[in-house]
């Protein structure tokens, strides 16, 4: 984990050493975003990305407003799936235009809420259609929409994949063509696809093929579409590295494959915009989960480091969220990141269940009581995504530095 320096053995976010961060927080456990690491990241793939392909951001990864207000700032548009993040998106100064809302089962008063901001609705299937066609009767705003398509193939080597096969998301490729007919037959106003196909994934010649196949099926799906298509969302994919032997992204070959989708299109669909979706590439690596050792305990010669922060706060770091085969996220002992000694241990929390495992025989330096573990590549899927409420202890804080 190089994105964060260490100054005489402190783990430094956002320019403030661990330990004098923790007293800024005002309490362990905690999650700390450095917007420097997001800044960079942003950066990074600005210098990729062909200037014609739009940059948004999906909010389900890390909706804190705070950081959100600071995204906002740094990519093209916004990408929510609940009334919560609209609101969210909404505050953050983000042109309504260019945020966009997916998502299975949108109730009526979600869709309402959504048409009156003037945002981009990719419907998931007929019924909310249908229930956008009366507001439209309802309502003077026009509801702009696009059909989020559940393609025919699925993103190879995901580590979740979100498109081929049977899914509750978007509307199979193959009833497209019949939604789309309805759809002109509406005061709707189209305006493009959405085509998500999977997450988290590391291998650039997967994803590329994916973005071609996804652009090819817009293509053939347009010739059924009621009026132009003005936005072409490709989905993202782009994972990073959290586990041994993991390589980070490769993204020249990716931002070639881009540029020539981009050059296609502006022959073949000429005045769509080529939208790509990231939330985990942008936020990820940029966040840490703090929690501080309540107790050190040796069971049978086990060191068992016991913390005030556990699955309650960072399901995915217990290996409870989607892993098959548990594995530990980069894990340290942040106020002595080498330490004098180095052991062997399990760092654990406090509630009463085995799952609540943070690092499983991993080593560390020698902790004690007080000091503070940090869990590395957390600034995704990490507080929204946990059972906050799960034996009913306090939440965390979360600071943006």
């Amino acid at each position: 984990m190089t994105q964060f320096p260490v100054v005489d053995d402190c783990l430094v976010v956002g320019g403030v050493p661990l330990t004098q961060l923790a007293a800024r927080a005002g309490r362990t456990p905690f999650y700390a975003y450095d917007h420097r690491v997001i800044d960079e990241r942003v950066g990074h793939l600005r210098r990729y990305l062909p200037p014609q392909v739009k940059l948004h951001y999906a909010m389900k990864a890390n909706p804190m407003p705070e950081l959100v207000g600071h995204v906002a700032k740094l990519v093209d548009g916004l990408d929510v799936a609940s009334a919560g993040e609209l609101r969210v998106a909404l505050e953050s100064r983000m042109n309504p235009r260019e945020i966009s809302f997916a998502g299975p089962g949108k109730t009526d008063d979600e869709l309402r809420r959504a048409v009156v901001a003037g945002v981009l609705l990719n419907v998931e299937s007929a019924r909310e259609v249908r229930a956008l066609a009366r507001l439209a009767e309802a309502l003077p705003t026009r509801p702009r929409v696009a059909v989020r398509v559940n393609p025919d193939f699925e993103l190879k080597s995901a580590g979740m994949r979100m498109g081929g096969g049977p899914k509750q998301f978007g509307v199979d490729a193959e009833q497209v063509p019949e939604l789309l007919r309805e759809i002109g037959t509406t005061a709707l106003g189209f305006e493009g696809f959405h085509i998500f196909w999977g997450s988290q994934n590391l291998r650039a010649e997967a994803i590329c093929e994916a973005q071609r196949k996804s652009y090819d099926l817009a293509r053939e799906l347009a010739q059924h579409a009621p009026s132009a298509v003005r936005v072409l969302n490709i989905g993202g994919g782009f994972g990073i590295p959290y586990f041994p032997g993991e390589l980070p992204l490769d993204l020249e070959p990716i931002g070639a494959n881009l540029a020539a989708l981009a050059s296609r299109a502006a022959a073949e669909l000429p005045g769509a915009e080529l939208v790509v979706e990231l939330g985990r590439y942008l936020v990820g690596e940029a966040g840490v989960y703090v929690c501080r050792v309540i107790d050190r305990k040796i069971s049978r010669g086990h060191v068992f480091l016991v913390t005030d922060g556990g699955l309650h706060h960072h399901l995915a770091a217990s290996g409870n969220f989607g892993q098959v085969i548990r594995k530990n996220y980069p894990v340290t002992i942040g106020n002595r990141v080498r330490g004098e000694r180095r052991e062997i241990a399990s760092v654990v929390g406090p509630l009463c269940t085995p799952l609540d495992l943070l690092a499983e025989n991993m080593e560390l330096a020698e902790a004690h009581e007080g000091d503070l573990v940090v869990v590395f590549q957390s600034g995704a899927y990490g507080l929204t995504a946990s059972p906050l409420r799960f034996l009913s202890h306090p939440p965390p804080a979360e600071v943006l530095v």
